[in-house]
């Protein structure tokens, strides 16, 4: 392929399925650890939106992947129209490469390419690291400030007793299996609950749910009210579909179930003014979560109306 950028110390070239493995080793660089496997095959498999491989890899001269940047199309809704936009996804730098201002040539491109294939914006929820190089150099629209609630847990330490020794993860492992079985639904997600509210957001269809299965995720029955949710040291909840019954009745038994399941702590993430977030920040302190921001491609919208759960996140 064709490089886009090219200088005396690296090569930039677009996307593509057969640089997914260049992805894994990159990663391995930057995070110390590999990539779940086939992570990223799934995760850029966006072919329901009609789009793909949004992003640019850079390459040394020794064809090592040193930084990439790239989005994960999806479409929003909003109001009676169905927009596609796509969300930011994963910027890695290696670590002998950074501070040469990669991170923003590669956005830029990305942006153009993005332009070009009929995307009307770029969502994302940038860490401390990019958060800043986003607003003063690429001129990211800030929204909002998600908000986390943490709900803390009486539980046995299993879950943290598995991660430690090999032979009790199998035990555990097992023993969560069994836990969950009663709980679990055969759904793929839930409906958006910013969109019931009348908010603007991310179509949840059968296409995204299906797409959305790059991560390990579950769906829940907690009697008449679903949630979404993920385990990892803690219970994240995605999203939740209360379908009329009492929120503190469900948190209270999405907290016995997090107790069997020896995790000490409940988390959510939303955007402020939805009825889940009312909900919780009645009952639970907020924390300042992760910065909305926009990147305008030309969508003459009002970027205020959109709303997220922690289930739009890619890292969910």
């Amino acid at each position: 392929m064709q490089p886009v950028v090219e200088n005396k110390e690296y090569v930039v070239e677009r996307l593509s399925q057969a640089k997914l493995k260049d992805l894994e080793t990159l990663h391995q660089a930057v995070y110390g650890a590999p990539p779940e496997k086939n992570y990223y095959s799934k995760k850029y498999n966006t072919a329901y939106t009609g789009v793909e491989w949004l992003g640019y890899v850079a390459y040394n001269k020794d064809r090592i992947a040193v930084a990439y940047y790239g989005v994960m199309p999806c479409f929003i809704e909003y109001g009676k129209e169905i927009l596609l936009a796509a969300q930011s996804g994963d910027t890695m730098t290696h670590p002998a490469f950074r501070y040469k201002g990669m991170f923003v040539e590669l956005s830029k491109i990305t942006f153009e390419l993005c332009r070009k294939a009929g995307l009307h914006f770029i969502f994302g929820f940038p860490n401390q690291n990019s958060y800043h190089g986003a607003v003063t150099k690429l001129g990211w629209q800030m929204t909002e400030s998600m908000e986390c609630f943490e709900i803390p847990v009486s539980a046995a330490p299993w879950k943290g007793l598995s991660n430690r020794f090999p032979l009790f993860k199998k035990i555990y492992a097992a023993y969560s299996n069994s836990i969950l079985r009663k709980y679990l639904t055969t759904e793929k997600g839930v409906p958006n609950s910013v969109i019931i509210d009348g908010f603007a957001g991310i179509l949840r269809d059968e296409a995204y749910l299906n797409y959305k299965t790059y991560s390990d995720t579950i769906v829940i029955r907690i009697d008449k009210a679903t949630a979404w949710i993920k385990i990892k040291n803690e219970l994240v909840i995605g999203d939740m579909e209360l379908n009329g019954q009492d929120f503190d009745y469900t948190m209270k038994k999405i907290k016995i179930l997090a107790s069997k399941l020896g995790l000490k702590k409940i988390l959510f993430h939303s955007c402020h003014d939805t009825h889940l977030e009312w909900l919780f920040v009645a009952r639970y302190p907020p924390i300042k979560s992760f910065p909305v921001l926009f990147q305008d491609l030309g969508a003459n919208i009002s970027f205020d109306k959109i709303k997220f759960t922690f289930a739009d996140i890619d890292i969910f």
